[in-house]
């Protein structure tokens, strides 16, 4: 459903719909003539619903919403940085994208934004919050780090090894991926899709497929989407292992992650065998899927048992369950609060899974991994429970070959959701009659889920940081579009 609305009628619509449940999933700004347009993304579940609210602003200022949400003021904050459309009211109106070494009054996607001028140092310092007391010390990391992962700045505020905060300043490297995808044909910009995060090639090329195909009225066949929805469980699967074995090397079990890593290994060969790719690029396009094999239903129980077994060995040994157990409690409440996705979000208790929420193929009943501590543990447990649900489902997934047809002809705007290895990612595109991209908004759990580690961080010791950084596995890329 979509309702144009003016923006004094937003927070009140807006409230409606988050007290019938809806949470919101994206919101996204344009250029419209001479003034600017919003669309705010709201969905629900049980059944599945999504509402569109199309605000329309004549100057660059709306109502802001984040005293009704959390992540809608997060949005709201992003579209300040980029758009320069201010949201009246914000609790928190600082800087969120933009560093401040960005010059003032420059906003990089308004069409007329042209080359970014001279960077300097125009505001100052970050403001870190800074904490006070006997004995309380700062310890800087990053932004750069030793690892092949994007710059991401991370201040502890500590007392002995407690840390009493921690701030996370991300978007060092703020791509512009968005504006990308403009004035490209469809099928020009899946390449671009699959690539927003490095290791969701699958979740975000199938979210941006649904999107256009919803916008072009697309039909993809039954038989393509179970194949989509194999190369999605198949994604899933090879980093929840990962992810498996790098926990178990935080708290030093590294002949633990040793065993991960062959597993892993064997499940990068099968994604080459079924797409051509290790990482399953090509194996998601437009209007279907494309796969060179189906998956042996009988390696993958052979390499689920052997997790199962790794998985027995790791919570059977007293030093991992002791430095799981307890560490960096998400609550329910500050999971719910805070918008969080996927496993995070199941780990505090939250019943959500967009496989079953928002389905784009009929997998039948299967079981939603949930723990309620909210802890390292929980993590780990619900990747471990989900690996098993992977499996079970390219089993029953396997039984039909997938075809696939495409069919041309873009009507307008479209919205995919897909619930990725890390969670729910949702992509909403709008073409111009020419069949071109004239607006992506991309949105990967990650920018939910973000601002809970520091969160779950309060009160944990420094040592555990990287086993809880770990636990939570955020992506830089899919955060810093």
């Amino acid at each position: 459903m979509i309702v144009d609305l003016g923006p004094g009628e937003l927070p009140d619509v807006a409230a409606d719909l988050f007290g019938q449940g809806y949470r919101i999933a994206l919101v996204s700004a344009a250029v419209a003539g001479a003034g600017y347009r919003l669309v705010y993304l709201f969905t629900a579940a049980d059944p599945a619903r999504r509402t569109e609210l199309h605000v329309h602003l004549d100057s660059p200022a709306v109502p802001s919403l984040a005293a009704l949400s959390f992540p809608t003021g997060r949005f709201e904050r992003e579209i300040r940085d980029l758009y320069g459309i201010t949201p009246e009211g914000h609790p928190l109106p600082r800087r969120l994208v933009r560093h401040h070494h960005w010059p003032r009054g420059w906003y990089p996607m308004l069409p007329d934004a042209g080359p970014p001028p001279g960077f300097g140092d125009p505001e100052g310092p970050y403001p870190f919050g800074e904490v006070e007391g006997d004995g309380v010390y700062e310890i800087p990391v990053g932004p750069v780090h030793a690892g092949m992962i994007e710059p991401g700045h991370f201040r502890f505020s500590v007392v002995g090894e407690t840390i009493l905060k921690l701030k996370a300043r991300l978007w060092f490297v703020h791509k512009g991926v968005e504006q990308l995808f403009e004035g490209r044909r469809p099928e020009e910009a899946l390449p671009l899709a699959e690539r927003v995060s490095g290791d969701t090639s699958v979740g975000h090329a199938l979210a941006y497929c649904l999107a256009v195909e919803e916008a072009t009225a697309t039909p993809v066949d039954p038989d393509a989407q179970r194949g989509r929805a194999i190369l999605l469980e198949l994604e899933r699967l090879y980093n929840h292992v990962t992810d498996l074995g790098a926990l178990c090397n935080d708290v030093a079990h590294s002949v633990l992650q040793s065993h991960c890593g062959s597993v892993r290994e064997q499940l990068l060969r099968i994604n080459a065998e079924v797409t051509g790719h290790r990482l399953l690029r090509g194996g998601v396009r437009l209007g279907g899927a494309h796969l060179r094999c189906l998956p042996d239903p009988g390696r993958l129980a052979a390499l689920g048992a052997e997790l199962e077994e790794i998985v027995g060995l790791a919570l059977g040994h007293g030093v991992v369950s002791d430095r799981f157990t307890g560490t960096a409690v998400l609550t329910r409440q500050a999971a719910t609060d805070l918008g969080t996705l996927g496993y995070v979000a199941r780990a505090s208790g939250l019943d959500q899974d967009a496989r079953r929420d928002h389905p784009f193929v009929d997998l039948g009943p299967f079981p939603v991994a949930r723990r309620a501590t909210g802890d390292v543990l929980a993590r780990f447990q619900v990747r471990a429970d989900e690996i098993a649900t992977s499996i079970d489902l390219i089993t029953r997934l396997t039984s039909a070959t997938p075809e696939w047809r495409l069919h041309d002809g873009p009507r307008g705007s479209g919205v995919g959701i897909v619930e990725g290895w890390r969670g729910t990612i949702v992509h909403r595109v709008e073409l111009a009659s020419g069949g071109t991209i004239t607006r992506a908004k991309l949105v990967d759990p990650s920018f939910f889920n973000w601002p809970a580690l520091p969160v779950a961080l309060g009160g944990a010791i420094v040592p555990d940081f990287p086993l809880v950084n770990k636990s939570f596995n955020l992506s830089y890329a899919g955060n810093d579009l």
